[in-house]
């Protein structure tokens, strides 16, 4: 699986304007409710509330990786947005967060949920990739940046 099959240009955004952890999510939950059919935005963004209160999925090095699963859904959703500001997500590291993956499953689907977990923690692990990421001009270059770095990753 690759992560670069689950992004969409459309559900990048680039420049997150909310300020807070619960603003990110309503913002990023708002994306992907506009881009994909079916998706009860206030279901989805009480899914990864309810996640949050279990541990922030700030994994700390700016990153953030909210997830859940929703009934309903057919396929595994991404939407990435980075906040050049930085949010307060109660971070594993205590530092605020600038790169954010939410995840979305379907609600029967443990183990691909688990493996895209996976591959995004391995490709968030390299510090290069982060920067990078921080330091692209915009959306476009962000999903060249995700999917050239993919590629090099095998399974």
């Amino acid at each position: 699986m690759k992560i670069s099959e689950l992004l969409n240009q459309k559900l990048i955004i680039a420049d997150l304007k909310a300020s807070a952890k619960n603003q990110a999510l309503e913002e990023m939950v708002a994306c992907l409710a506009a881009f994909r059919q079916g998706i009860n935005p206030k279901e989805l963004y009480t899914v990864l509330i309810e996640r949050e209160k279990l541990g922030s999925t700030g994994i700390g090095n700016g990153i953030a990786i909210p997830h859940g699963k929703l009934d309903g859904l057919d396929s595994i959703c991404l939407v990435f947005a980075r906040s050049p500001a930085g949010i307060e997500f109660d971070s594993l590291d205590g530092k605020p967060v600038h790169l954010i993956f939410l995840l979305v499953a379907p609600f029967n689907s443990a183990g691909v949920h688990l493996k895209a977990l996976a591959r995004l923690s391995r490709l968030l692990k390299e510090k290069n990739f982060r920067d990078n990421l921080f330091a692209a001009a915009d959306g476009a270059e962000l999903f060249t940046i995700v999917a050239d770095e993919d590629e090099k990753i095998t399974s």
